[in-house]
């Protein structure tokens, strides 16, 4: 008995932790878009904190999944998803490339995608098996769900004409950028968390799981 209430409330004090994680990954998104449009007054630029945010949080999202590929049995599924975020950080940074050529963006992100491609054109079974893996894991639908606010909904509500019918002659694209912006760093938490949950799986389970 004593055994059963002893699992029971360490259950709940693990997803308790992992909701308040959780719900401080969330208030420090809106933290730095608070800042951004109340203290900085930068208009969710290149520069803002929320911008640096979503760098950040890609770039660690980056380094663990390659991370991840250390181990065989995951490798070539961690490093296509690796250069997936990579392409969306290049994207993100698209300011950076833009002092080279306008537009450059495109042909690092090309690069980036080729290389991850070329890394497993002759291990497309393990890769499909290690996907297929990794897509029944839980922190999938995390991910997904994260990808779906920065990739669609994002863009979506975030279009032009949609806001200027909201507005109407008060138009401020400050709001619509605060907005856009946003949603696509909370999309970007969710995948932080997402990652984070499927690395700390990882590791409670040993190197070979």
């Amino acid at each position: 008995m004593i055994l059963l209430v002893i699992i029971v409330v360490s259950f709940f004090i693990k997803h308790i932790i992992s909701t308040l994680l959780l719900v401080l990954l969330a208030a420090l998104a809106i933290l730095a878009i608070y800042l951004d449009v109340s203290w900085l007054n930068n208009g969710i630029k290149e520069n803002s904190l929320t911008e640096i945010s979503q760098e950040v949080i890609l770039t660690i999202i980056v380094g663990l999944y390659l991370w991840q590929a250390k181990n065989p049995s995951r490798r070539s599924a961690m490093t296509l998803i690796a250069g997936f975020f990579l392409c969306m950080l290049i994207r993100e940074m698209d300011f950076v490339f833009d002092l080279l050529h306008h537009g450059s963006w495109v042909w690092f992100a090309l690069v980036a995608a080729a290389v991850a491609i070329g890394c497993n054109v002759n291990k497309s079974s393990a890769a499909m098996t290690q996907m297929i893996t990794f897509m029944r894991h839980p922190a999938y639908g995390m991910l997904l769900s994260g990808l779906l606010c920065v990739l669609i909904f994002s863009r979506l509500f975030g279009m032009n004409h949609l806001w200027h019918n909201i507005m109407l002659e008060g138009y401020n694209r400050i709001v619509k950028d605060m907005v856009e912006e946003g949603v696509e760093l909370f999309g970007y938490v969710l995948c932080f968390a997402s990652t984070l949950w499927y690395v700390c799986s990882k590791r409670k389970n040993g190197p070979g799981a």
